[in-house]
């Protein structure tokens, strides 16, 4: 049956080999037993259970937490010349009927996508006992788990619906973000032997980590989404009102972006997506509401505006960059007092408190990424339970940012701090410096200190840039609170009395990323690509990945034979779109030869 499995492989989905550990859970299953199958984002977790759909008789279905997901696993299945609907709350009950009575009537359909909590519906259970379930495929398996980073009852009582189906179909549970302790939790619930866990480790080579902090973000938002203009991405914020700001700060540079979070009405975030899949806009500024399960290939940067809550939740949101494998960027703009931001959310949450714990627990985590000074990928393979050598290609690792010594401005800046009482936050205390007199400096009498006007010859947004540097290196810790007062550390009592010095690296350039293939080449398949996808309705990586797009440029193939080897393209799709392609290259060829 693997050799049915790599026919497959080759001929509907135009791969030659299997990523590592699809095999290993495809074979599990087409032996009959259940697995899970713990893979980064981008590893291939779709195939594990596509590939056996199209090997067994019966219906495969797969329980996916987000409508988005569903959308584009289906378009890319039919795109690829197989029968796949779903099921979800954007269809109307006359829709839903009909799909449901295609399944019933053997139409031919392999996979049905649903939701979690379509398995309470009556008329879906009546389904359930009228056609065959080969295979039951659970996507993002980390919500059955308490433990996981984001628990759903839904999810959790999948495990009695199985249990109450007249025969108990095969299972296997994938996902990106299982700590070893939710792993171990979801065989205990699915009753998966752990001999069956396949886990092909945490790193992903492609992604670039980098942590920005000390320096204005806007700033260095809006310099980066300038060099990379033609590439999509996601830029991640804490609150909704955090997203509208950026999303019209950036709108007023001149970038095309687009806001998404939960306040927003569900048209405006379909059309949203819609716009991001069709690159019709670079950016989508957004709160975590926006993208889990996003299919999107050819995602080539994700900014944390703020501090996630968790080291899940963080690798989960930047690993939507590069699921083609191309070289990517994942920034997180740091900043001290993001931690005092969430750490305030899981206070005000109704979370019984062993879980708040172990959320406050997991906060710490990710508050040390933004600090250590180790090389950031190993940090978060770490933290998933896993050991890995420098990855040689994050900001950590490709330091060579030369430093400056500024323990006199730091020391006017804690003095100022002192004086002023540590009672009031960073503004405050940066007006003093540059020898603002404002009303509200009057009104304090701050005018007469000995540290007003110390920095005058300073802009008062470099100063704020040195306070975030200090805050961030803990020499200044925020008070938690809407409006943080600053308080000086025991690391900035010893800068005081002249025991420590303070260096200061210069600030972080944002980069362009790189293609390592003729860029005018690439730009012009991905221009035919946009064509073809508003031709055919459907969003551009459906059509090729950018991947696939590189290998043209790479071995510029010449016939049917040369274009099959290509990465990504398979026999349905050579037919399709093969020739539109091949003229362009051969033209190429020309122009070289």
């Amino acid at each position: 049956m693997m050799e049915e499995a790599r026919a497959i492989l080759q001929q509907q989905f135009g791969y030659p080999t299997f990523r590592t550990g699809q095999e290993d859970v495809i074979a599990h299953l087409l032996n009959h037993e259940d697995s899970l199958a713990v893979m980064p984002t981008g590893g291939g977790k779709s195939l594990c259970y596509q590939i056996p759909a199209l090997i067994f008789d019966g219906l495969t279905i797969v329980v996916s937490p987000l409508i988005s997901l569903m959308k584009d696993q289906v378009d890319a299945l039919q795109a690829a010349g197989i029968e796949a609907t779903f099921i979800n709350s954007s269809l109307t009950m006359r829709e839903t009927n009909e799909r449901l009575n295609l399944i019933r009537a053997g139409s031919g359909i392999k996979l049905l996508y649903i939701a979690p909590e379509r398995l309470e519906a009556a008329g879906f259970k009546e389904l359930l006992q009228e056609v065959e379930v080969s295979l039951f495929a659970i996507d993002e398996a980390h919500c059955i788990s308490q433990w996981g980073h984001d628990f759903r009852p839904s999810y959790l009582r999948l495990c009695e619906h199985l249990n109450e189906m007249p025969e108990r179909p095969l299972v296997v549970a994938l996902t990106a973000t299982a700590t070893p302790a939710v792993a171990d939790d979801i065989c205990k619930l699915l009753r998966i032997r752990k001999e069956n866990r396949v886990q092909t480790g945490f790193s992903r080579e492609n992604l670039a980590f980098q942590v920005v902090k000390g320096q204005d973000k806007d700033r260095f938002l809006i310099d980066y989404l300038r060099k990379n203009e033609a590439e999509s991405g996601i830029v991640y914020a804490a609150t909704r009102k955090e997203v509208e700001r950026i999303e019209a700060m950036l709108t007023k540079s001149g970038i095309k972006a687009a806001k998404y979070h939960a306040g927003l009405s569900d048209l405006f975030r379909e059309e949203t997506q819609e716009a991001f899949l069709y690159d019709d806009v670079q950016v989508i500024v957004a709160t975590n509401a926006f993208g889990m399960g996003i299919d999107k290939s050819n995602v080539r940067f994700v900014i944390h505006y703020n501090l996630p809550r968790n080291m899940e939740a963080y690798y989960q949101e930047a690993g939507r960059a590069g699921r083609d494998g191309l070289p990517s960027d994942c920034v997180l703009l740091f900043s001290p007092q993001d931690a005092h931001l969430q750490h305030y959310l899981i206070e005000q949450s109704e979370l019984p408190e062993d879980r708040k714990e172990n959320e406050f627990r997991k906060l710490r985590e990710m508050t040390g990424y933004g600090y250590t000074e180790i090389c950031l990928q190993k940090y978060i393979v770490h933290y998933f339970g896993e050991e890995c050598e420098d990855c040689g290609n994050c900001s950590n690792c490709l330091d060579t940012r030369t430093e400056t010594d500024v323990t006199i401005l730091a020391q006017q800046v804690f003095s100022c701090v002192k004086r002023m009482g540590e009672r009031f936050g960073k503004v405050m205390v940066a007006k003093v410096l540059t020898g603002s007199k404002d009303q509200k400096i009057k009104q304090w009498h701050f005018e007469t200190l000995s540290t007003h006007g110390l920095m005058k010859e300073r802009s008062q947004k470099d100063v704020l840039q040195l306070i975030d540097y200090l805050t961030a290196e803990k020499f200044l810790e925020a008070a938690d609170g809407q409006f943080p007062s600053l308080h000086l550390t025991a690391k900035a009592v010893q800068v005081l009395r002249g025991e420590e010095k303070v260096m200061r690296k210069e600030a972080a350039e944002a980069t362009r990323i790189a293609v390592d293939v003729d860029a005018d080449l690439f730009e012009l398949l991905r221009e035919k690509r946009r064509e073809l996808a508003e031709r055919d309705h459907v969003p551009p990586y459906v059509i090729f990945s950018d991947e696939t797009i590189r290998e043209m440029c790479r071995y510029l193939p010449q016939n049917e034979e040369e274009m099959l080897r290509i990465k990504g393209v398979g026999a349905v799709k050579l037919e399709k779109y093969g020739m539109t392609f091949l003229q362009i290259l051969q033209n190429e060829k020309i122009d070289q030869d």
